[in-house]
């Protein structure tokens, strides 16, 4: 168990092309964040493919399991030592269709975290999770969200007690919705005594353009550090144990 985390949230504007092509990007990107000392990396909402649901009636726009597609990124985590976090359309092996966080560990296993709150399109592509992946890096517990899920407090209300460090959320936040990203970020890190680390979406979505401030919120609720612009762009923090038992 370590007393500090550093974490890097990537603001990530998804290349055209599908899986393979953002795959190699998401390693160039991890390689930065290693350059800062990153232990845990957190890409946004699909960020293998970008969030337009259309692409989605193609069967290669969605992973499928032990996705070879996926191996250069296991190579960078092994390399690395980074665990790794991005986003997609999976299909279970039964075929279940999920909107996916994929965490890739240095060990060569991978983990799956399900979106539990869908809302609008997504309800009709994909089935809703039941419950949250928590994320063990160095020590620390990391707790998993997508989207929406930050918007509902019971979500991140059940972390705390299973003992989670931080809350982490993969989105896709447009202009219209800036103060509502800082509300719910705010908010889940304040009430639940927890960091709060917020990976978005960058550039143009067919819901709208990206309004950017991907990073890190304290216990207090306080933003300890955000992305500059509405881009791609590494943004790496390192969070203190001591800050969390201050309010515990």
């Amino acid at each position: 168990m370590t007393e500090a985390l550093t974490v890097s949230a990537v603001q990530y504007q998804a290349l055209a092309g599908g899986i393979i092509p953002n795959v190699e990007e998401h390693v160039r990107l991890i390689e930065d964040a290693d350059s800062h000392g990153a232990r845990l990396v957190i890409f946004p909402e699909m960020s293998l493919t970008g969030y337009d649901l259309a692409l989605l009636s193609a069967e290669e726009a969605w992973l499928q399991p032990d996705d070879p597609r996926l191996e250069d990124l296991h190579e960078i985590c092994r390399r690395t030592g980074i665990t790794a976090v991005s986003g997609a359309a999976y299909r279970e092996p039964n075929g279940t269709p999920r909107l996916a966080c994929v965490a890739t560990h240095p060990d060569g296993t991978t983990a799956f975290s399900f979106k539990t709150h869908l809302h609008g399109p997504e309800e009709a592509l994909f089935r809703a999770g039941q419950r949250a992946l928590l994320l063990e890096v160095d020590g620390w517990l990391v707790e998993l969200a997508m989207g929406t899920d930050a918007a509902v407090p019971a979500r991140s209300a059940a972390a705390a007690p299973a003992g989670a460090d931080a809350f982490a959320v993969p989105g896709r936040y447009t202009m219209e919705e800036a103060r509502r990203l800082g509300l719910h970020l705010a908010a889940r890190a304040m009430d639940n005594r927890m960091f709060g680390v917020l990976a978005n979406l960058g550039g143009a979505t067919p819901a709208g353009p990206s309004c950017g401030l991907s990073g890190f919120w304290g216990p207090d609720g306080f933003q300890m550090k955000n992305a500059a612009g509405t881009g791609t762009e590494v943004v790496t923090a390192v969070l203190q144990r001591n800050a969390v038992r201050k309010f515990r």
